[in-house]
Order: structure tokens, then sequence, then C-alpha cells
């Protein structure tokens, strides 16, 4: 995995956590679900970047 995209979609899962976390917190579930949608793009980044490596080997 490249390491810009490795630490893209790190911080895509980590701001995706934080705002999920905040908006459960204050009770806005807008805030919560666009966290939930921003890490499941961290998630997606990550796992097309493991499939790209495995397929590299």
């Amino acid at each position: 995995m490249s390491g810009e995209q490795k630490a893209k979609a790190k911080g895509e899962q980590a701001r995706g956590k934080l705002k999920e976390t905040a908006g459960r917190a204050v009770g806005n579930e807008r805030l919560t679900a666009e966290g939930r949608a921003e890490k499941a793009k961290g998630d997606a980044r990550q796992a097309k970047e493991k499939i790209k490596d495995t397929l590299k080997d």
C-alpha cells in the first residue's frame, strides 16, 4: 500500500470516528451519519489498497 494512500485512509477513518462520536455525544444524527460515511470511505480506500498490494505480489 502506498504510504500516501495509507495515511489518507487512516485520516478518513479517524475523522469519521471523531465525527460519529461527537454526533452521538450531542445528539446530532446528521453529524453521526457523516462520521459513519467518512469512516466507511476510509475503510473502502484501505481495502482497495490492500487488494492492489496483494495483486502486485
